[in-house]
């Protein structure tokens, strides 16, 4: 199936004024050469049968690594500016491939946001005629106006329309064949189809360094879902191997690396999400106890491995780095999000709808940093605050041209109507000196100026004001199109509060107050039992549960299998302050405990609290299959265990 997402072109109005709905959105240019002669007559697919060298998939892992890199050096580059600065200029696109590249990038705009490509390879080794392969595709927006940051990765198995390069024609095959054969160029530009997203910066990133990189950090601490077994001895296997507990713990750069690569039992959707569990613990790595003495090594390691290509024919620049470093480094919680494709089909073949893509990028190029606050509220029974602007087929828009150029209230009223708002052209302002584009609402209609402040955030950088009096307005709102408007608007923010609906949990302390009963006296803490669980779930055969320490604590891990392969699980230990709690989302007083609220854009992924002593929290399955009424349900639940 084709997911190329096309830009529409007829301009017909309905019968409303307003045009046909969907928001336009607008390409962007591509990158870097292959180092691989592209094939003849041979099966652009026959590339992808070659045997897989164990260590690969983990592009998109370690540009987090840079990230991270980034974000540690920023928070101390006071100290370790000159060392910084030629470590900036260490990972300037320097390669012919990358350089070849560069004229392809759109040139970043101060103040606006920024969107890279970011692309993951691994050279086989042993084997430099082979080229290098990419596992890794993926967008990363930061917006430094509204404090948000947004990724967007793809499958690697995903059937897309790659429009080929120099010597090999187009065609429809995994998104990754599009390095293997066009290089990053053929990537950015199967990318800039696929999405019509506009990229300013690239960065590409031998997977090798996550080890060294993880282990200079001093490992990780993660939520691990399930018993993961693979050693390939009995069976012959070529399957990466891994021997993973299920529980919060420690893992060095080897486990981590098994961890995010695995792919055995389950599909690429799955590893794509333990790659962005992997992305939060190490920026809460970095963020808690990152040291001075670290920097060195790790810059190294990093500038070994990465190239970062910047769009307008400039270098990037310390100050450049720094700025955006900061913003991760001090993002607000709630405001960095990762979007997932949703209704993908396939296995081997991955296949997602023009909708379903279509969806993704708007979620990606205009995040809800309310979705959080919204769905708590309403599972818990109550009503979003804040006044709701009324949904834009009640909205209507008179649109002057306020800045001179021919055709610029057609086009803003063509954005406007295809998002769904009754539009008319009213012509030219009083004058075209509007540098902004100002929108203007009447106080007298209830809702107008949320919906003009909906609208102005469509620009990006409109002005909201009441109309002057005795200046009587025809529609609810009117629009003066502004220099700085560039012919396009950004998407229309999507609302993903979930419904309401009852927890789907069934009674449970019969069945497991047997097995928690002989470990109560083993744990230096307050056990707790689960009185409910998902009503289709069980407790796993594979370590349902498992006592051990994480570290110096004590711990008690219960994996549930929703026999779906899908896991959730309760942890609970006397660590007090696991970094996997830091930075919760929201946090909330519920039936008299106080909760932290983790989540994944509306979605509950951990709601934790700390009792007598202990420290327990519930984590969603990983593609957040569990209701949030659900989650809930299970963490009001737990009750104290008697001790004897």
């Amino acid at each position: 199936m084709r997911t190329t997402l096309k830009k529409g072109t007829k301009r017909s109005a309905n019968e409303n004024g307003a045009y046909p709905p969907g928001p336009p959105f607008t390409p962007e240019p591509p990158l870097r050469v292959a180092s691989t002669p592209p094939p003849g007559a041979e099966s652009p697919r026959s590339l992808y049968r070659v045997r897989r060298n164990p260590l690969k998939l983990l592009g998109r892992i370690v540009m987090w690594l840079v990230v991270a890199v980034l974000v540690g050096a920023g928070a101390l580059a006071g100290g370790v500016k000159l060392y910084f600065d030629q470590s900036v200029a260490a990972i300037r696109a320097s390669s012919p491939e990358v350089v070849a590249a560069v004229d392809a990038l759109d040139a970043p705009v101060a103040g606006k946001p920024a969107v890279a490509i970011v692309i993951g390879y691994d050279m086989r080794a042993g084997d430099p005629a082979a080229g290098s392969r990419s596992d890794t595709v993926m967008l990363m927006r930061a917006d430094p106006k509204e404090d948000t940051v947004t990724l967007l990765s793809f499958p690697r198995d995903l059937i897309v329309d790659i429009p080929g390069c120099e010597g090999q024609p187009a065609w429809s095959g995994r998104i990754n064949e599009a390095y293997a054969y066009c290089g990053p160029r053929g990537t950015l530009t199967t990318v800039k189809e696929l999405t019509g997203i506009p990229i300013n910066y690239m960065i590409t990133v031998n997977f090798r360094a996550f080890i060294n990189i993880v282990n200079k950090l001093g490992g990780v601490h993660m939520d691990v879902d399930r018993r993961y077994l693979n050693d390939n001895s009995s069976s012959g296997g070529t399957y990466a191997t891994i021997d993973l507990q299920p529980g919060y713990q420690h893992l060095d750069g080897r486990d981590a690396l098994d961890f995010v690569r695995f792919r055995h039992t389950d599909s690429d959707l799955y590893r794509v999400v333990r790659q962005q569990e992997f992305v939060k613990a190490l920026k809460q790595r970095v963020s808690s106890t990152w040291t001075l003495f670290q920097l060195p090594g790790i810059v190294n390691t990093v500038t070994d491995n990465v190239e970062v290509a910047k769009g307008g024919g400039k270098a990037l620049s310390p100050d450049e780095v720094i700025s955006y470093a900061r913003l991760v480094y001090e993002l607000p919680a709630g405001n960095f999000q990762q979007v997932q494709l949703e209704g993908v089909s396939g296995y081997n073949e991955l296949d997602v709808s023009d909708t379903s893509l279509q969806d993704a990028v708007r979620r990606f190029l205009n995040p809800d940093v309310k979705a959080s606050e919204k769905a708590i509220t309403v599972a818990t029974g109550g009503k979003p605050k804040g006044e709701e602007g009324p949904p834009p087929s009640r909205v209507s828009i008179e649109v002057l041209n306020g800045n001179g150029v021919a055709g610029a209230a057609d086009e803003a009223a063509y954005g406007l109507g295809q998002i769904g708002y009754p539009t008319e052209n009213g012509g030219n302002a009083e004058n075209f000196d509007y540098f902004h584009t100002r929108v203007l609402y009447d106080p007298e209609i209830k809702g107008a100026q949320t919906a003009a402040q909906d609208v102005a955030d469509l620009f990006g950088d409109a002005d909201v004001k009441q109309a002057p009096a005795g200046t009587p307005l025809t529609t609810m709102l009117r629009v003066i199109v502004g220099k700085t408007f560039q012919g396009t608007l950004g998407p229309a923010p999507p609302d993903e509060t979930p419904q309401r609906q009852r927890p789907a949990v069934v009674n449970d302390r019969a069945s497991i107050a047997p097995l928690l009963r002989p470990v109560r006296r083993k744990v230096d803490f307050q056990l707790m039992i689960p009185t409910v669980r998902e009503q289709s779930s069980s407790l796993d055969d594979d370590e349902g549960l498992r006592v051990y320490r994480i570290d110096d604590h004590k711990a008690v891990r219960l994996t549930y299998d929703t026999g779906t392969n899908e896991y959730w699980g309760i942890q609970q230990t006397s660590w007090t302050d696991p970094p996997i709690l830091n930075g919760a989302t929201l946090e909330r007083r519920i039936g008299g405990r106080e909760y932290k609220l983790f989540f994944s854009g509306p979605r509950l992924h951990i709601v934790a609290f700390e009792q007598d002593g202990g420290v327990y929290w519930v984590v969603n399955t990983l593609l957040n299959k569990l209701s949030n009424e659900t989650m809930l349900a299970i963490a009001k639940g737990l009750k104290p265990m008697a001790r004897s």
